[in-house]
């Protein structure tokens, strides 16, 4: 049954990046609206970019979490320790490159990403 679920929230993530670019983000991209931060629209359209494809790596690492809960026998949580670092850690490198490091949520991102590493060997 997690399997199911795991494949579903691959699935759900490639169309959700790929509906929301096509359909949603680039239309609002159009409109000359947009709040202004920094003196321009740039950094909103960024952060509203990373923050719309941030969900789908989100429930890519939680399809990858269901995956271990059933591939693994006994305790699986250094594989989901793992995981969540991974995520967190190209959630931090989407963050800085899309912004150019002007959204400081990268920076939270990367603490995640180290303090499950770092948890790994006490995880057993």
């Amino acid at each position: 049954m997690l399997l199911i679920g795991s494949f579903s929230l691959i699935f759900i993530g490639l169309v959700h990046s790929y509906l929301g670019e096509k359909y949603i983000l680039i239309r609002l991209f159009k409109r000359n609206n947009l709040p202004k931060l920094l003196g321009s629209d740039w950094l909103t359209k960024r952060v509203l970019r990373f923050a719309w494809h941030l969900t789908s790596i989100a429930w890519w690492g939680f399809a990858v979490i269901l995956y271990w809960l059933t591939a693994t026998d006994g305790n699986p949580q250094a594989e989901i320790l793992l995981t969540i670092a991974v995520v967190f850690l190209v959630s931090a490198m989407v963050s800085f490159v899309f912004s150019h490091g002007k959204h400081l949520s990268w920076v939270v991102f990367l603490a995640v990403a180290t303090v499950s590493v770092f948890g790994v060997p006490y995880s057993e």
